[in-house]
């Protein structure tokens, strides 16, 4: 006889099976015999009262005839329990005071054996046997036919019962679902923990659970996206955060860590006797026996064929029932591991080498040749990726790791070295060096004998989160033979044989390829169906606004990644939105930071590594402009003489706080962007305004300098006259607006110019009030605001007569005769430009001779065709090379290219008045370095 309470009541007994071949169900139809046989099932083997009885059939208000009904309703089921089983049925159902038990054997109530079930996979899964764990889980679920005794009305006993074994099936679904997650089953998984956070809006496992599954599948903002739905959730009905770890889980898929694709399949990493969550992992007292795989604690290689996470080793040294965080590839230090490291016991999980990153994107070229590296290590050599934070160095070193696999036959072993930072070597690093070596022998690997050769195997040793060298030294002698391919920011020195590179942000050519990380398809194959590409029914953002959000981060991978999950947690933010909120420079850290990722923490722990004197030296490379500098800047704004300043801009470059190349220095733009803010914070304002006053000064001493290249600094110049102009320095704010030379300065010139008029108005300088407006002139004009540029051209001329200032009277007089060419009033432009002429051929008036000359070029191409607009041309080039300005002579250059064709200077254009197209054939002709000026007007009479 079988009781079946997971689901609606059933008894079975021994009759044999009905035609249908289903066994004969005895179970009552009445509901009150229902509800006296469910309550003493719930409590088999146990004495229930007739109290308990009574207020279970009756939990409102029971009848006076409650003892006598109760009697009968026992008397029926042993007449229905005796028809189930004739033999026992009826002794199973006895009296004992004060009211009845039911007898029945250990398996014969599938409630019973499901919680029997369950805990056999609960010890299965802290014993790191997870294909066990799943199958004894998955055998306890399928006794579930739904609700507890869905048919029956529940009183309070019943109603506890069934809220006991729903949380009970709960507890076992969730640790089916997480050894699943270990044997690598993540893809299968998708659509059921879809459908279960659907149910349970509120279980944080399984929507951990979802996250995970969906990151190891390459869809990392649906992963984000889950934990978005958990908080919103959460927030709005309960008025609660998200626990700590689905908080961490979800910084952790921000970082792209390569742990957290570690599944650990084919692996039954079991705990020595004794083992219990918060011991040490990985110490000398562990090693093959605490924690290795089923052939000793050898390393399997994952070599081709293999997937990504099977690399043969669990999470070596592990603590049973660590719980959902060793399912996730999460370090020791997170799992249970609080007590060790208080302790100063090394906690850094040992073993397994991650699934390479399913999000990891771009980086090539770096690949290539760190893959080149590896392969031609000899044994013992050690291999570096340093970078700044958040470059992505151990994402690259583990993708670089699985690709090598072939070169290292005996294993491949992940060590996460960030616990033990700043450690002695003769505490927690002697015990990794044992760790370390009991490993390696387990392996396989090149840890030999002591008093015999090393041995031959290949091993690669992967050191996560290096911080000195003093870290590596004490483990080298246990690494005998092994290649050592180890992260960190900077170059550890000291370390025989070490080769190095240094991980930068995205190349911009690389951004091309980062809109996956905007739709949770980064790193997948294009999805097809019978060879045909499968399009995409939701297309990624704009590229090109993608392009502009990975410029706007610097390029650097984590905050590329964060703003991803910006734009995942909010559904009706757009690309362009988060663009929008991420130009704001005063407020992009503060943008790039989601859940508890926070790219300014990150940053802020390279600049909290450094002494006293290189952070304020990195805060005040912040009064620099954006771009490259030469040791000349940096020495303006440290105060110091050049060659210090070189020495300074190198060790901050060892830091990763400067990057260099062969073009000069530069601030990476986040790191810039909190410079500017620690300037701020920890700058008396008296020290930033004299740091800008000397940077001011450096940049127009360069500026008129010959040859300087005003169109690739001239943001920066714009960014030092607002500088200048916020510090009250008039004539400094000026004398940068000067130094723009006429270049092109988009969406800011208009802006830079008008701050520059009204720091000439607050000095009383005439003449470089007449030099702002003439050049506010210029753009209004080339913005089509014609009577606005008269205004102003009329303006400067004023100006300038006023302060007997012949060389901007004349300049202002080119403006207007520009003005009256454009309209075609030849002769009129021809009276201005004479006297302009005559005046800007004194000494020193280069550049003005040379706008002169060039509107004179214009002109006589439209009254006197191409042989006048040669000889003009041809003294535009001869003052351009005077200027040593490039961007001058190549429009020179073009000028006099375009007059030797048929169609004139420009593209279409006629070669003037007087040849056989006549003016009506001019189309367009180029007045400016890149302004054209479209339909020429003829020549007035």
């Amino acid at each position: 006889m079988r009781f079946g309470i997971l689901g609606p009541l059933e008894v079975t007994g021994g009759t044999g099976p009905t035609d249908a071949g289903q066994a004969t169900s005895y179970a009552p139809q009445a509901a009150k015999l229902r509800v006296v046989l469910g309550t003493l099932l719930v409590r088999a083997n146990e004495v229930v009262s007739v109290e308990s009885l009574i207020d279970e059939l009756w939990p409102d208000a029971p009848p006076r005839t409650a003892t006598t009904t109760l009697q009968v309703y026992v008397s029926h089921l042993r007449k229905t329990l005796q028809s189930a089983d004739p033999a026992n049925g009826r002794e199973a159902l006895v009296t004992r005071r004060p009211g009845y038990l039911l007898r029945v054997g250990a398996d014969a109530v599938d409630s019973a054996a499901f919680e029997e079930l369950s805990r056999r996979g609960h010890q299965a899964l802290q014993a790191a046997d997870f294909a066990a764990a799943a199958d004894l889980q998955r055998r306890a679920l399928a006794l579930w036919r739904g609700p507890v005794l869905s048919d029956t009305p529940h009183g309070p006993v019943l109603e506890g019962a069934a809220v006991r074994l729903a949380e009970a099936r709960t507890t076992a679904l969730d640790e089916r679902i997480r050894a699943e997650l270990h044997l690598g089953l993540h893809r299968e998984l998708v659509a059921e923990l879809q459908e279960l956070v659907a149910e349970h809006r509120m279980h944080e496992e399984f929507h951990t659970h979802l996250m995970v599954a969906l990151y190891r599948c390459g869809r990392q903002a649906e992963a984000l996206r889950v934990f978005a739905l958990l908080r919103e959730t959460l927030v709005e009905e309960l008025g609660i955060e998200p626990g700590p770890g689905s908080s961490r889980l979800q910084r952790r898929i921000l970082e792209g860590d390569p742990a957290l694709s570690r599944s650990g399949a084919g692996t039954r990493a079991r705990a020595a006797a004794g083992t219990r969550t918060g011991t040490r992992a990985g110490t000398a007292g562990s090693g093959a026996e605490a924690g290795g795989t089923d052939a000793g604690a050898r390393v399997a290689p994952a070599g081709p064929g293999r997937a990504a996470h099977h690399d043969g080793i669990g999470v070596a040294g592990a603590p049973a029932g660590a719980g959902a965080e060793v399912a996730y590839g999460e370090r020791a230090s997170d799992t249970g591991g609080a007590a060790e490291a208080a302790a100063g016991g090394w906690s850094a999980a040992l073993g397994a080498l991650p699934a390479a990153d399913p999000c990891f994107t771009a980086r090539a070229d770096e690949l290539t040749a760190l893959e080149r590296m590896l392969r031609s290590a000899p044994a013992g050599g050690c291999v570096a990726v340093t970078g700044m934070p958040g470059a992505g160095k151990t994402a690259l070193a583990v993708e670089a790791a699985h690709r090598v696999a072939d070169a290292f036959p005996d294993g491949r072993i992940f060590v996460d070295l960030r616990d033990g930072a700043g450690a002695s070597a003769d505490g927690p690093q002697a015990e990794r060096a044992q760790a370390l070596d009991r490993l390696l022998r387990g392996s396989g690997g090149p840890a030999g004998p002591a008093d015999g050769p090393p041995a031959a195997p290949r091993v690669l040793l992967v050191l996560d989160g290096v911080t000195s060298e003093t870290q590596v030294r004490p483990l080298l002698p246990a690494l005998r033979g092994a290649v050592v391919l180890l992260t960190a920011r900077r170059v550890p020195a000291g370390l025989p044989g070490l080769r190095s590179m240094v991980l930068g942000p995205w190349r911009p050519e690389e951004t091309r390829r980062l809109a996956g990380l905007f739709t949770g398809r980064a790193g997948t194959r294009a999805v097809t169906r019978g060879g045909t590409p499968v399009v995409d029914p939701a297309p990624g953002p704009d590229p090109g606004t993608v392009a502009e959000i990975a410029e706007l981060c610097g390029r650097l991978p984590l905050a590329v990644r964060t703003a991803a999950a910006q734009l995942a947690a909010r559904p009706h933010w757009s690309a362009a939105t988060l663009a929008e909120r991420l130009r704001d420079e005063s407020g992009r850290l503060d943008a790039l930071r989601s859940g508890d990722v926070d790219v300014r923490a990150r940053l802020l722990e390279a600049y909290a590594a450094c002494p006293d004197e290189q952070r304020r030296a990195f805060r005040l490379l912040s009064l620099l402009p954006p771009g490259r500098f030469g040791a000349v800047q940096a020495a303006a704004a440290l105060d110091v003489t050049a060659p210090r300043a070189s020495a300074a801009l190198e060790a901050l470059a060892d830091e990763r706080l400067v990057a260099v190349d062969r073009d000069g220095w530069h601030l990476p733009e986040l790191l810039r962007l909190l410079a500017a803010e620690r300037l701020a914070l920890e700058e008396p304002p008296g020290a930033v305004r004299a740091g800008a006053e000397r940077v001011c000064r450096a940049y127009v001493a360069a500026a008129a300098e010959p040859g300087h290249a005003p169109d690739s600094g001239a943001r920066g110049l714009v960014r030092l006259a607002r500088t200048a102009y916020e510090a009250g320095l008039w004539a400094l704010t000026v004398r940068l607006t000067d130094a723009l030379a006429g270049a092109w300065v988009q969406d800011e010139g208009e802006a830079a110019y008008t701050l520059a008029l009204d720091a000439a108005e607050r000095c009383a300088d005439r003449s470089a009030q007449a030099r702002m407006r003439r050049s506010l002139g210029d753009l209004a004009w080339q913005y089509r605001r014609v009577e606005r540029a008269h205004e102003l051209f009329s303006g400067a001329l004023a100006l300038a007569r006023a302060a007997d200032d012949e060389e901007e009277a004349a300049r202002a007089l080119v403006g207007l005769a520009e003005l009256r060419l454009d309209a075609g009033e030849s002769a009129e432009a021809a009276a201005l430009l004479e006297p302009a002429l005559a005046a800007l051929s004194a000494p020193g008036r280069t550049r003005g001779r040379y706008e002169a000359s060039r509107a004179r070029a214009l002109l006589a191409l439209a009254q006197d065709g191409p042989e006048s607009a040669r000889a003009w041309f041809g003294e535009c080039l001869e003052l351009a090379g005077a200027l040593r300005d490039h961007r001058l002579e190549v429009y020179a250059l073009r000028s006099l290219r375009a007059l030797s064709t048929p169609s004139g200077p420009g593209a279409d254009s006629g070669p003037g008045p007087g040849s056989a197209s006549g003016p009506a054939a001019a189309r367009a002709v180029e007045i400016r370095p890149g302004l054209w000026r479209i339909h020429p007007a003829g020549v007035r009479a």
